[in-house]
């Protein structure tokens, strides 16, 4: 349930902390007071966009907060542990907006983005708009009511999945055909590049050693005389060495050694440079001792590396990418072959078929079957309201061909009054009639809602009298076992709460400040008088306010 709501600096609200209880809560108000700023501060919590213009004035920064308890919600829970987002048995959703138009979401503290925050909301509360009755005239809307109310919406969007799978497949089968000749003729090309570069056989990172190998051949006898010349000049010459000059060096230096530091120091280099001789000597004559080539060798490293920059010209390429190039043939080369397959891809096909048929008819008959209890259940609800004689009909009607939402064009059909035939709302619905058929399919919505919060922004509005007492015995009934906020001008519905709070707005040292208070008994009285009876209130209007809250 939702425990706290927390608003700081937000449009005309300077602080409020709002704690609810469980039951059934009515907000009332005098018009313009504030209480959609309630709505609006909650609907951010929950996700929705704003920018920095609902920062109260004089303010740089606004802040709103919901404190729900989410400990018997498994599904809410879950959402929360997988994202290692769970903090016990509270979660606090939050957001805060800056001036410039910057927003930032938490999710228990930590950063989220604004689709998290709708991902969890839907498992928490559930809004009703007043304006939810203009939604009944667009008939796409008909299909995801229904499936809300059935718990359909898994099932739905999985047939969706298949039908982009058959389409995909359709779609691939479709290209092959149309593409044949062409494709076998890009098949032939790709085998014979893929033949050539399988004939050269370069492997990965090959031709920089090639290069190196070749390198090192041609230039042989340079590197024999260079060498054995060195060798002679450090260690190897029947004259004086390199090697030789550091230990006469050496020896001369040793016996002053102690006399002084930097000394010490030069012969310690000395000794090194001549360990660096040592070692590199034996390097350089296995190195030399190494060097030989077969006759044909330097002929053969020719031709292969002829035959590697022949291909790169031909591929326009480096021949060091060679390899990589052979690899996208393969799998171009692969993908054809598939393409080519055109027995395989009409079998797939029409297997992605027959699994979105066999899904969108088990659908039709879950709609088809829920649709009947709907409507059952809304006329029930309207009969309450003063339309006994209305009939409502959830329609299937079989579309020309299958869609990603199944099989049906699914739309309500009503008829307000005896002999008339059901016809589509928005050619035999009035205003009324839509307020109220709206506020039906809200209502039995909710009764079969897991969410655990249901608010009601005005839904109310039309209606008045004897229906509106209905409608307030309903939502304290729903009260009952879910969290229910209903903000409402009908002090018949306001009588039916289980606690009451009033949105007052009071103009302070020059500046306009929204608050909420809890009312108690006498305040209740008070306040559902004052929407029975207008400016004026008299003992009698209170007398009827005590009668309302009474019954």
């Amino acid at each position: 349930m939702l425990s706290l709501l927390k608003i700081s600096q937000f449009a005309i609200v300077e602080n409020l902390e709002l704690e609810f209880n469980s039951g059934f809560s009515v907000i009332t108000g005098e018009t313009g007071a504030g209480k959609s700023i309630l709505m609006d501060a909650l609907g951010l919590c929950l996700g929705d966009r704003a920018d920095g213009s609902v920062v109260r004035a004089g303010a740089e920064r606004a802040d709103v907060s919901a404190l729900f308890q989410v400990g018997y919600l498994p599904e809410a829970s879950a959402w929360l542990a997988e994202r290692e987002l769970d903090e016990g048995d509270e979660c606090t959703l939050r957001r805060t907006f800056s001036r410039d138009g910057r927003s930032r979401a938490y999710i228990n503290g930590r950063p989220a983005n604004l689709s998290d925050l709708r991902a969890i909301g839907e498992c928490l509360i559930d809004i009703h708009s007043q304006h939810e009755h203009q939604t009944l005239l667009r008939k796409d809307s008909h299909r995801s009511m229904l499936d809300s109310f059935a718990k359909l919406q898994t099932e739905s969007k999985a047939l969706a999945g298949h039908f982009s799978h058959w389409q995909n497949s359709a779609a691939k089968l479709a290209k092959a055909e149309r593409a044949g000749a062409e494709q076998a003729a890009r098949l032939e090309i790709v085998e014979h590049l893929l033949t050539e570069l399988a004939q050269l056989n370069l492997g990965k990172d090959e031709y920089p050693r090639l290069e190196q190998r070749h390198d090192t051949l041609a230039h042989i006898g340079t590197l024999q005389l260079d060498g054995e010349q060195a060798l002679a000049l450090i260690s190897e010459g029947e004259n004086d060495t390199a090697s030789r000059y550091l230990q006469r060096a050496i020896r001369s230096l040793e016996p002053h050694a102690q006399r002084a530091t930097a000394l010490a120091e030069a012969i310690d280099l000395l000794r090194s440079a001549q360990i660096q001789i040592e070692e590199a000597s034996p390097s350089l004559r296995h190195f030399l001792d190494d060097l030989e080539a077969s006759p044909n060798e330097l002929a053969e490293l020719e031709q292969r590396l002829s035959q590697c920059h022949q291909l790169a010209r031909k591929h326009r390429a480096n021949p060091e990418e060679l390899p990589t190039i052979a690899e996208t043939l393969a799998t171009e080369r692969d993908a054809l072959l598939e393409a080519a397959d055109l027995a395989q891809l009409a079998a797939q096909a029409q297997a992605a078929e027959e699994t979105y048929r066999s899904h969108a008819q088990a659908l039709r008959l879950a709609r088809s079957k829920a649709a009947t209890k709907f409507c059952e259940d809304i006329q029930q609800f309207l009969a309450g309201l003063g339309m006994s004689n209305a009939r409502l009909e959830l329609t299937l009607t079989p579309l020309a061909k299958p869609a990603a939402y199944g099989l049906d064009d699914i739309e309500f059909q009503f008829s307000a009054n005896p002999g008339q035939p059901l016809r589509a709302l928005a050619k035999v619905a009035s205003g009324g009639e839509l307020s109220r058929l709206s506020l039906g399919i809200q209502v039995v919505h909710a009764r079969h809602s897991p969410v655990p919060v249901m608010v009601f922004d005005e839904v109310d509005v039309g209606i008045g009298g004897g229906i509106a007492e209905v409608v307030g015995r309903l939502l304290r009934a729903l009260g009952e076992h879910a969290q229910v906020f209903s903000i409402t001008h009908q002090p018949q519905v306001a009588a039916r709460g289980h606690h009451h709070l009033r949105v007052e707005k009071r103009v302070i040292d020059g500046t306009t400040h929204s608050t909420v208070v809890a009312l108690n008994q006498e305040e209740r009285v008070e306040e559902i008088a004052r929407m029975s009876g207008g400016v004026t209130i008299t003992e009698e209007t209170r007398e009827h306010a005590r009668t309302l809250m009474a019954d």
